[in-house]
């Protein structure tokens, strides 16, 4: 990889060439530079804001899914199947659809290749279980720590094989050329530096691998890893189209240690409490909207494998009822709500906690587990250790303390728009992982990092067969993105200006609480509107407010900057989707009045108005891309699952003249 040193603006900037740049260090990346390392490709770099600081290597739960074609057992299962479950989700492309479901085995096996520890029998036979929005089991774990443990394998690979990583180093832009129809680069800060004028860094590609996740850094109650924020800012600027921006999903976590509380959480019963700010009056508040003690408990053992938020699991006392009583309880009587593992639910009207009083379902899977225990802490010791100890090894004894929670964005199913090779609408740009919005409405556990395996091979693949010319010289980018470079730098110059007061953090606060409040589980359009207006003046006024005295601060600012943009553009898609009559689906509901929806709900009067797929707006992509600082939206059909011709002769004659055949 080649280096020269080069002065704009007072800037001096640190210059690499490579084929082709990896921005960030999750699993998807990593994958994508061990997949292009073996198919030859070797003139790589990662380039990444604190290595190991993704979501991957900082996420899970009580055992984090990983989602493949079903390996063992008598029941039956194929690839077309899987693509027809993840299609059926809704708002997802059939072809990409059938790419995951028959890439999955070999993502897993190569997982597995590498060491990740998931279970088999003495037979190895990949053994499965059912997740949420899974027709069947197809779900594996290697315990709470699935993704850090892919994370762990690959970063040894990547390291093993010598691939050049430059850690500490923000991507602040994506560069285009002229006519914003390719990627030919990137601009970046060294977070190393001392000197913000010697900190800037330009690197010279022919593609982009972009794994920075999803938009973390834009919501206020996130159980997103606190080292997670997301850049998908930069891409839109570049000229990227996004899709399905309106799906994310929330879910019940833990606040203080950030945490997915699903599964055995869920599954060993504990009850639910709230208190008051000071800690005091501690009621059960979930008593009150259940019949009996066998409906309580079922709805929440049920919350173990119906975790994220789904206004479709409300009405009889389903286990989304229990995520909108937290809602209320926090947001509207201002309490906060715990999760206790010390003590069973008790019931005010005169029922307790028995296993007499327990819903079959729920009896059969404790007994068969082994896990017919007397308290909510035993249960989950016997269903699941590791979760407990993981608290523990965060500073928490679920013994003695109650778990502070809420109900917290977790992942964005849309992201940016990409085909089946994982490239963009914006050209030699390959999204890989949550950035890339692959996914539709309602997505299984753990589709996300099958997909985000899948989906980073595949990438590579393609760059190694289609993209993998020498790169022009350092000339021909700062011919084609100098006015792109010279904007970002005026920036810089602009927001170091001394004697500013260095105020951005308040501005961060302001995005977060606005995404929160308008963009989380209860949506109106009055709301939405009125936020997105919000999003739009701060956009028009943020880069005269911004100040940074430091290298840190300046790489704050844009990332600021870059977040200010992605909620603006989030705010816009959800208010289109509203405008345009969508309905309640997915992790939210929609409704006009949150106050009265909750009472309605609550009173038992509530009758869902639930998204039937029968409006152009539900039935269809919603698109949203950025032209000259305005969004542009357009609706788009869903493509349909392929139909193959899969005669071998013919395989056989296309694979060897063109492994990708017709792209």
């Amino acid at each position: 990889m080649d280096t020269e040193t080069r002065n704009i603006r007072n800037f001096d900037l640190t210059c690499y060439e490579a084929n082709t740049l990896i921005i960030g260090s999750g699993a998807a990346s990593l994958n994508a530079a061990v997949s292009l390392h073996s198919s030859g490709q070797k003139d790589i770099v990662i380039a990444t804001t604190k290595w190991g600081a993704g979501t991957s290597n900082n996420a899970g739960s009580d055992k984090q899914t990983y989602y493949k074609l079903s390996l063992s057992g008598e029941k039956g299962d194929s690839v077309i199947e899987m693509a027809r479950d993840l299609y059926d989700g809704k708002c997802m492309h059939g072809d990409i659809a059938l790419c995951e479901a028959q890439g999955s085995v070999q993502a897993f096996m190569n997982l597995v290749s590498l060491g990740v520890p998931f279970p088999r029998d003495k037979y190895g036979s990949w053994a499965g279980y059912k997740t949420d929005n899974d027709p069947r089991s197809r779900a594996t774990s290697a315990g709470p720590y699935t993704s850090k443990k892919m994370f762990e394998v690959l970063a040894g690979e990547v390291k093993r094989r010598r691939i050049k990583i430059l850690d500490r180093h923000q991507v602040i832009a994506l560069l285009t050329d002229r006519n914003r129809t390719k990627v030919i680069g990137a601009l970046a800060i060294n977070m190393k530096a001392k000197d913000p004028f010697k900190g800037f860094v330009l690197f010279n590609c022919m593609n982009i691998i972009l794994g920075t996740g999803g938009p973390a850094g834009i919501y206020e109650t996130s159980v997103y890893p606190l080292s997670q924020s997301g850049s998908i800012g930069m891409a839109f600027k570049a000229g990227a189209t996004g899709q399905n921006l309106t799906e994310s999903q929330f879910g019940i976590a833990s606040t203080k240690f950030r945490w997915n509380l699903s599964g055995s959480y869920q599954q060993a019963i504990p009850r639910y409490i709230s208190t008051d700010k000071r800690g005091s009056d501690r009621i059960e508040f979930l008593n009150d909207f259940f019949p009996d003690i066998k409906s309580l408990s079922k709805a929440i053992f049920m919350k173990g494998n119906q975790w994220p938020f789904d206004p479709r699991r409300i009405e009889n006392h389903g286990s989304s009822l229990i995520d909108l009583l937290i809602f209320r309880e926090i947001c509207e009587k201002q309490r906060n709500v715990y999760i206790d593992y010390s003590q069973n639910p008790s019931f005010l009207k005169g029922e307790s906690f028995s296993f007499e009083n327990l819903d079959k379902e729920v009896f059969d899977f404790l007994n068969r587990s082994g896990a017919l225990k007397e308290s909510p802490l035993d249960r989950l010791l016997a269903l699941n250790g590791p979760a407990y100890s993981l608290y523990k090894e965060h500073g928490i004894d679920l013994a003695r303390e109650p778990l502070q929670v809420s109900v917290c964005v977790q992942h964005n199913n849309g992201g940016l728009k990409a085909g089946i090779w994982w490239e963009s609408d914006l050209k030699h740009l390959f999204p890989v992982g949550e950035v890339n919005g692959s996914h539709g409405v309602y997505r299984p556990g753990g589709a996300a990092l099958n997909s985000g395996q899948v989906g980073s091979y595949r990438a590579a693949q393609f760059i190694s067969a289609k993209y993998n010319t020498p790169v022009p010289g350092s000339d021909e980018l700062l011919n084609e993105a100098k006015e792109q470079i010279d904007s970002e730098l005026t920036l810089a110059e602009r927001w170091l200006t001394p004697g500013k007061a260095y105020g951005n953090r308040q501005f961060l606060r302001e995005i977060r609480k606005r995404m929160s409040e308008a963009g989380g589980i209860i949506r109106s359009l009055q709301k939405v509107t009125a936020a997105f207006a919000e999003a739009e003046e701060m956009k028009k006024q943020l880069h005269e407010q911004i100040s940074a005295g430091s290298v840190k601060e300046l790489s704050e600012a844009f990332l600021l900057s870059d977040h200010c943009l992605t909620h603006y553009i989030y705010l816009d898609a959800i208010k289109t989707y509203l405008e345009k009559g969508g309905r309640s689906r997915g992790s939210y509901l929609v409704t006009e009045n949150q106050t009265c929806l909750l009472n309605d709900i609550t009173d038992g009067n509530w009758k869902p108005d639930l998204c039937r797929y029968d409006r152009e707006i539900e039935i269809e992509i919603l698109e949203v891309g950025l032209s000259d600082e305005r969004t542009t939206k357009k609706l788009v059909k869903v493509r349909e699952i392929p139909v193959q011709d899969l005669w071998f002769e013919k395989i056989w004659k296309d694979f060897t003249e063109d492994i990708l055949g017709e792209c």
